[in-house]
This record gives C-alpha cells, sequence and structure tokens, in this order.
C-alpha cells in the first residue's frame, strides 16, 4: 500500500526521480514491481521540496492519480532541489480520501511518509492512548497521519529522526498496535526510513542518495533494507541497523 522516495544531493530536476526513470513512482501508480500489498497506487499523491535558504519544505499534494494531474509535468521540468520527499497513496480502507489525507505530512522542516497500514483502523488507534485525543486534532482521518502525529511529538522533543520513528514502532507495537510500518522522513540535510512489513531500497554514490519502496531503474547500486530494519543517511554516508526490543519505549507518547 503507496510507494514513496526520498532523495539527497545536488539539485536535480523533480523529473529526475519522479517521472523520467523507467520505474519511477509516477508509473508505480499502476505498475508497481515489488509491492506486496495492494496493485496501485491511484487514491492520491504528493511531492515535497526544499529551496535553498528556505528550512521550512514546499509541498505539492492532490486526491487524484499522479497520471491524472496536468499540472505535474511542468511543475517537475521546471523544479529543481537538493531534498525531496513524494509518495504515491494507497489508501488503507475506513480511510479518509482528499489531499490533506495525501503524503508528505509535513510539520516544521520535517517531510514524512507512510508505506503501510496500521491494523484495525481507526478503532485500533483511538485505542492507543493518547489516540483518542490525537484523531480530534488531525486535519484528515487516516492511519498514515495519525501516525505522523505520534512520530511528530518525538521530533518535536528533541529526538532524532531515527530514534523517533523506531521508538513509535516501537511503542505502538507495545501498546497492541499491529500494521506494516514503513516510515521515511527527512529534514531536508538527512533522511531515516525504516522497513516494516514491506520493501525499502537504497542507491548511494558518495554524492547523493535516494530511498525508495523500490527501485526506480535496473541499474546497478541499488541495496535492499532487510525487513524490521532502520535505515539513516546523509548524502555522504548511509548505515542499516535492526530495530531492537530497546526500540521499545513509551516516553513521552502513549502514555
Amino acid at each position: 500500500m503507496c510507494r514513496h522516495l526520498a532523495y539527497l544531493g545536488p539539485p536535480a530536476p523533480l523529473r529526475s526521480l519522479l517521472t523520467d526513470p523507467p520505474h519511477s513512482l509516477y508509473r508505480q501508480a499502476w505498475a508497481p514491481r515489488r509491492q506486496r500489498h495492494g496493485t496501485v497506487n491511484a487514491d492520491g499523491f504528493g511531492i515535497g521540496w526544499y529551496a535553498d535558504g528556505d528550512p521550512v519544505p514546499a509541498r505539492y499534494r492532490r486526491a487524484v492519480p499522479i497520471w491524472g494531474d496536468p499540472s505535474l509535468p511542468d511543475l517537475a521540468r521546471v523544479t529543481r532541489s537538493g531534498a525531496v520527499l513524494a509518495a504515491v497513496r494507497s489508501a488503507t480502507e475506513g480511510s479518509a480520501l482528499g489531499e490533506a489525507a495525501a503524503a508528505p505530512f509535513g510539520g516544521g522542516p520535517w517531510l514524512f511518509s507512510h508505506n503501510g497500514r496500521l491494523d484495525g483502523w481507526p478503532a485500533a488507534a483511538a485505542g492507543l492512548a493518547p489516540g483518542a485525543a490525537t484523531l480530534l486534532s488531525m486535519d484528515a482521518m487516516v492511519d498514515s497521519a495519525f501516525l505522523w502525529a505520534l512520530v511528530f511529538e518525538r521530533l518535536r522533543a528533541g529526538q532524532p529522526m531515527g530514534t523517533a520513528l523506531a521508538g513509535t514502532i516501537g511503542a505502538v507495537e507495545a501498546g497492541g498496535g499491529t500494521g506494516r510500518f514503513n516510515f521515511l522522513v527527512t529534514d531536508g540535510h538527512s533522511i531515516a526510513a525504516t522497513a516494516c512489513g514491506d520493501t525499502l531500497w537504497y542507491r548511494a554514490d558518495g554524492e547523493s542518495v535516494v530511498v525508495a519502496s523500490e527501485p526506480f531503474d535496473d541499474e546497478p547500486g541499488w541495496a535492499a533494507v532487510p525487513d524490521r530494519h532502520l535505515l539513516t543517511a546523509s548524502a555522504l554516508e548511509t548505515s542499516v541497523r535492526p530495530l531492537t526490543d530497546s526500540d521499545v519505549s513509551t516516553e513521552g507518547i502513549l502514555t
């Protein structure tokens, strides 16, 4: 359910990341090659990117399939950025539709996407304290927005991005929540992502890094992230480690 991608490196046209590659995110909206759950991602899409000198990213989100937006080709042709996060959506059953429900979600300097689902949505979320209060504060009734609210709380408390993602998964699971929690977050300088129930790949060349649900071409250099692992990356270096019992922490969340 859903496909997403993040890029850090020299400024590049959005089209070089999102539409031009032979198996781009654009194509993954109707023909993903490695998606384990669902077959199409036609419930909306979104792109977030950073401009030089501005720490708060821009977002362009639509409720239509990515191929159904006539403005996207021009936007992707003329817009360049050194930090991008984008996603195409396959909606979880029982969740809201519309632009507000499409990733990337944002707050402060961060962009976030979720590929997966929270099982039992929305009842399961209400059962995770402070789930009920969080649900009332959301702009869109969608499991991904709920999980983003939990991650965002940790980020605002000063946790590093990888710690916030891993800690949120641990806390949700410790509270009895189940599902698939492939998270992706960036602040424009680094990326953190989890493989937790679906595919995650990356390619790094020492100057740039792409982290994606699946490779967007068949060129060498792509590496798969094992399930239940956390990836952290900058344009210069990448590391992968297992999600461990030490990540199960409820500090600042689910109390």
